[in-house]
């Protein structure tokens, strides 16, 4: 019973010499990877690929895995990021800290949005809130960096700030980047009761005949309610 209140009372201080110690091989690995030769040179080797890309481009530790270990290499892409020579973007993703006019910046959200489009041959499209309101069809300002993805749902970090990739069902993705494709995104994020004559008079406006022809085309794969409205879209137009 002694040696348990005896344990009980020393259990803080054991616990601050825990991380302490912690703390001090943490900075002694630190301090060994900079004088190691080995990890000098993959530091400096990831260091000058990144530098190498255009903005945007985007950093992957299995791009290295002939040069050294996942662990090796996973630590070195840590620690440049904690150094702030490079942007920790997503898992598994770095990217260059970009020289702007007033200071250091992360990447432009299009351009990363670009790289992964290449790379992953995923499609990234802005959300029906975002094309809403670039269309004129709503004053509501998007509060949050919201893209729709034909790959899977996950968050970036540019920084301080945070940007969600959500998976786009079939009719959120329909048509693509085309003036069509944003007017369908834009549609389906008002809804059938937002979908004023008013909106459809503004939209009337934004596109041309031939991407009203293209949502036309495309209402076999469009809700009931929207493919209804672009059905009617010339009767609308008559009337106005």
């Amino acid at each position: 019973m002694f040696f348990n209140y005896i344990f009980l009372f020393m259990l803080p201080a054991l616990s601050y010499l825990t991380h302490e110690v912690l703390d001090f091989c943490q900075k002694l690995l630190y301090i060994s990877d900079k004088f190691d030769p080995t990890m000098s040179q993959l530091t400096q080797t990831i260091l000058s690929h990144a530098q190498s890309l255009p903005e945007g481009g985007l950093l992957s530790p299995k791009e290295f895995l002939h040069l050294g270990s996942r662990a090796a290499i996973d630590q070195v892409l840590s620690r440049l990021a904690r150094e702030g020579k490079l942007f920790r973007v997503g898992r598994g993703a770095y990217s260059s800290p970009i020289q702007g006019r007033f200071g250091v910046r992360p990447p432009s959200t299009e351009s990363v949005m670009k790289t992964l489009e290449t790379s992953s041959g995923e499609l990234v499209v802005p959300s029906g809130a975002s094309e809403a309101n670039a269309l004129g069809l709503t004053t509501q300002v998007p509060t949050r960096d919201v893209y729709l993805t034909s790959g899977p749902s996950r968050k970036l970090k540019f920084g301080n700030r945070e940007v969600e990739l959500k998976h786009g069902n079939r009719s959120q993705l329909l048509l693509g980047k085309s003036p069509a494709g944003r007017a369908i995104r834009a549609l389906i994020w008002l809804g059938p009761e937002q979908t004023t004559p008013i909106a459809l008079a503004t939209l009337k406006d934004k596109l041309s005949t031939q991407e009203w022809e293209a949502m036309r085309q495309a209402r076999a794969r469009l809700p009931s309610w929207m493919a209804l409205v672009v059905s009617s879209i010339e009767k609308f137009q008559t009337q106005k």
